[in-house]
């Protein structure tokens, strides 16, 4: 049973959650998979995937597992995601139960894990 947290429901459309992504260093955009999914990586790694297709839109993101189980107990916006590991990966809902400030936490989180499972060479290669 999910727990009912009291907050604001997200009011970032995908324009501003796109925007969101970009700002991050060395972050590219493209539809890999076809034209109603779009993806956020840090060099060839995905952190991000909007699917454009459904509503209301929602955002994938990559997430340490165990606060991957806490998110989708605390929210209702959350769940696994289908088609990615669902031990790494979570959906957003955008229109349910988290404020936009909780969701760019959350999108910091997924790039930030990306960002470290690069060597330090890498890293040190993209400036980041």
């Amino acid at each position: 049973m999910k727990l009912k947290i009291e907050t604001n429901t997200i009011d970032m459309d995908i324009e501003q959650l796109r925007m969101y992504c970009l700002q991050k260093k060395q972050v590219t955009e493209s539809f890999p998979f076809d034209e109603q999914t779009l993806v956020f990586k840090v060099s060839d790694k995905m952190f991000a995937v909007i699917g454009l297709e459904k509503h209301p839109h929602s955002v994938n993101l990559k997430c340490n597992p165990e606060k991957a189980l806490e998110l989708r107990e605390r929210y209702q916006a959350v769940s696994p995601e289908y088609h990615m590991s669902k031990k790494h990966w979570n959906t957003i809902q955008l229109a349910y139960d988290m404020s936009s400030e909780e969701l760019k936490y959350w999108i910091d989180h997924s790039y930030h894990l990306v960002v470290n499972g690069f060597s330090k060479k890498k890293q040190k290669e993209l400036g980041l």
